[in-house]
């Protein structure tokens, strides 16, 4: 082989060493990033966490309501949605959620166009750099900073640190954490449950069942033609176990009987009604608990008619 012929195989071969490498980085950043990754980039310390697929529940058409009338949208979001392109009833996919001391953090998958989110930011008085965006939010110590993890896959956080979002680039080692099969739930830490103030008042007596938990788990999913919410929690020794689901389903006959004292019939959208029909048992250091729910009740949550 003549020296030419060597030079076109050597300029080929680092064009396909080249190619290859840059096929790699793409192909590495655009994997799907499941969520049990996610969780371990989201802080978790004391932290609720909140997960909605938004695909599944329009799939099981749970979310069919949506499209009622009665749905009203506050004109304020509707003019950010036209600014920013995108409307949540079909553009987001899922959503999960940190509610930590030190802020919001979450991770939304959906459709976005980035160029509108980044001119929206500006327009209001943020600021982009590269893919990092920063904005006010409601209030001082509501800083909102965002950047897009993947096209389809996008980091954001509500914090007095403008620039917290930034704490999501990092995935925490160890082993990835279980996550539960429902299209929605909550895992709500033993300090939440202990700040019992803030949550409606119908389920207060239940969260004071629960303050020596050291987890609770809240899912929601099809069951036939309603929605079954089902609850999980981890208590430090069967005897605690028994105790709470001796103390939930007291609970639940105390507010019987107030329903029925003050001749109330809960209809099928009232959280009271709902609350009333649990059904509750321990096995080992867990407890088991069970709430059938109608459509009507998803409804009126849509709506904005339950409090």
């Amino acid at each position: 082989m003549n020296p030419k012929s060597r030079a076109w195989l050597l300029i080929a071969l680092v064009a396909v060493l080249c190619g290859g490498s840059v096929w790699g980085v793409v192909w590495y950043r655009g994997r799907p990033i499941g969520t049990a990754r996610l969780l371990k980039r989201l802080p978790t310390r004391d932290a609720m966490l909140v997960y909605v697929d938004f695909a599944e529940l329009r799939r099981s058409g749970i979310l069919q309501p949506l499209d009622s009338a009665k749905i009203e949208e506050d004109p304020e979001y509707q003019s950010f949605a036209r600014q920013i392109d995108f409307d949540w009833k079909q553009d987001l996919d899922a959503l999960l959620v940190a509610s930590a001391p030190t802020g919001n953090f979450m991770f939304a998958r959906g459709h976005f166009v980035w160029k509108s989110l980044r001119a929206y930011a500006t327009s209001v008085g943020g600021e982009c750099y590269n893919s990092l965006c920063r904005t006010a939010g409601s209030a001082p110590d509501r800083r909102i900073s965002f950047f897009p993890v993947q096209s389809g896959l996008m980091a954001l956080a509500v914090s007095p640190d403008q620039s917290a979002v930034l704490e999501l680039q990092t995935t925490r080692p160890g082993p990835d954490p279980e996550v539960p099969s429902a299209p929605v739930w909550l895992s709500i830490p033993a300090s939440v449950l202990k700040s019992a103030a803030n949550l409606p008042t119908g389920t207060r007596m239940f969260a004071r069942s629960l303050e020596q938990a050291e987890n609770v788990l809240l899912t929601f999913g099809p069951d036939g033609n309603r929605i079954a919410a089902r609850l999980e929690v981890r208590c430090r020794d069967e005897h605690d176990a028994a105790d709470v689901a001796g103390q939930l389903a007291g609970a639940t006959l105390t507010l019987k009987k107030m329903l029925e004292r003050e001749h109330q019939k809960p209809g099928p959208a009232d959280l009271a009604g709902i609350l009333a029909s649990g059904a509750f048992r321990s096995e080992g250091r867990r407890v088991f608990g069970y709430w059938p729910i109608e459509r009507a009740f998803v409804e009126s949550i849509l709506s904005g008619g339950v409090s």
